[in-house]
């Protein structure tokens, strides 16, 4: 799609928001309801194109992508009269007599941008989300899963007016075009290289944006944890999609009195869940591509593989792998894994646990596994990042009763349920003042008297 091309759509979802349209609360009800019937009828379609994109079983598209996203706008459908609504405010006695009240309103145009590795959740989820808050909505995926990208656009140009719902398909020159366009809110879900190009493009037309980035997420095994349910949960948040998720534990900070224990059970649950032989599983996935294959291949010191290492390069599928002895100057260290990999650390204490991730920018999650509650809470209040579990993995951002978000350089704003429809919100603060009385105090001459009544009003 030509700049130009994209410049037609804007102007007529920009038109099309002005006219009033999408301000109707029962119209915004039926867009989730024609949003959601779209999905569940290309099921079908959406498994296939995941399956070619990133190798995902129809059950794990299913439980992550499709059903997570439907959940959301069923929550959102029950929720956004409510939502929608003035919220009444108490008026201070100086403006008496008043009626104080927020006033939520769509932003108007709004730019989403999804990656590759969840596409339809990542997509899908915050469309939703921009369309109960009254928004028209420009979606732009990834060229990186075409496949997908290609059955979300066919999806809803089958079910909405462009006017409301436009997709841009394409890569790098679709997404600088659509960068140079004012948009009146940015949603960015991808890396933070390229989340700090988006923000200085914004920043060019003072866009507000969230961003939902990543990082390297610790998950902490304290000595105190149930050691076979914390391999299991560990090994279902790393392996899921390959480890590319971006709330995926990247490291492990064991304290080194259980390490060799915990490790064992590692190598048990991934035999479990992914049998003797992963790499012909056909329910494991694949790496998007063969540059992303290369570079986590990259990652791994041979030396210190203890499970797992072999890879597939005609498939891109790489085994899950365990390195043990991790330092961090190794190179699994220096950035995102996003696959999988899992490196283990051992530490003395909680103290250094705590040490190594405050030496670290903050993470977008972070996992503790003990049974001590004082030490989860001491974590939990102590360091900083985006959201997280204890005694799980990833679970979190599937609930549409929290927010999701990042903090600090794994990002910022939040979304899903009523954050969701917060972030794609302007909450107008208005006084309706009363005709029937004015007090004289703020007007000039001042005197005495006026000062008086001021400093009675306002104490």
């Amino acid at each position: 799609m030509t700049e130009e091309n994209i410049v037609r759509v804007l102007e007529r979802q920009r038109k099309y928001f002005e006219s009033g349209a999408t301000l109707d609360v029962g119209a915004r009800i039926a867009n989730l309801k024609r949003l959601y019937e779209a999905i569940e009828r290309n099921s079908g379609e959406l498994q296939r194109a995941l399956k070619a994109d990133l190798g995902k079983s129809a059950f794990e598209s299913d439980m992550c992508e499709i059903r997570l996203t439907l959940s959301e706008i069923t929550w959102m459908r029950r929720h956004v009269r409510r939502l929608a609504k003035d919220r009444r405010v108490r008026t201070p006695l100086s403006q008496f007599s008043s009626r104080s009240f927020t006033k939520p309103s769509p932003y108007g145009v709004v730019l989403v941008m999804s990656p590759w590795n969840y596409p339809v959740l990542l997509t899908l989820e915050p469309l939703a989300d921009a369309l109960a808050a009254g928004n028209t909505v420009v979606i732009k995926g990834s060229a990186y899963s075409p496949e997908t990208s290609e059955v979300i656009r066919r999806m809803v140009a089958e079910t909405f007016p462009e006017e409301l719902v436009a997709v841009v398909t394409g890569g790098r020159a679709e997404n600088t075009a659509l960068l140079h366009q004012d948009f009146d809110y940015i949603f960015f879900t991808g890396s933070k290289t390229v989340g700090r190009e988006v923000m200085k493009a914004a920043s060019e037309h003072l866009v507000p944006v969230t961003l939902e980035l990543g990082g390297k997420s610790p998950c902490i095994i304290e000595r105190s944890a149930n050691l076979r349910l914390a391999a299991r949960r560990t090994v279902f948040g790393k392996y899921l999609n390959l480890g590319q998720t971006c709330v995926a534990p990247d490291y492990i900070l064991c304290d080194e009195s259980v390490k060799d224990a915990f490790i064992a059970e590692v190598r048990r649950e991934i035999t479990r869940q992914f049998g003797e032989r992963p790499l012909e599983n056909p329910d494991y996935g694949k790496i998007v591509n063969r540059k992303h294959f290369d570079r986590v291949l990259g990652l791994i010191d041979r030396s210190k593989v203890v499970a797992g290492g072999e890879a597939d390069e005609a498939t891109l599928r790489i085994a899950p792998t365990v390195l043990d002895n991790v330092s961090l100057s190794d190179a699994v260290m220096q950035e995102e894994i996003f696959g999988p990999i899992m490196p283990v650390i051992s530490v003395r204490d909680m103290d250094e646990a705590i040490s190594i991730i405050r030496d670290e920018p903050h993470p977008l999650a972070l996992y503790i596994f003990t049974s001590d509650r004082r030490i989860a809470d001491r974590v939990c209040s102590t360091l900083g990042f985006g959201g997280g579990c204890i005694n799980d993995t990833i679970i979190h951002l599937a609930s549409s009763e929290m927010g999701f978000g990042g903090f600090g350089e794994s990002g910022m704003g939040s979304y899903h349920g009523k954050a969701g429809f917060e972030t794609f919100t302007h909450r107008k603060s208005i006084v309706d003042k009363k005709t029937w009385i004015d007090l004289p105090m703020r007007y000039s001459p001042y005197g005495k008297r006026n000062h008086s009544l001021i400093r009675f009003f306002l104490k």
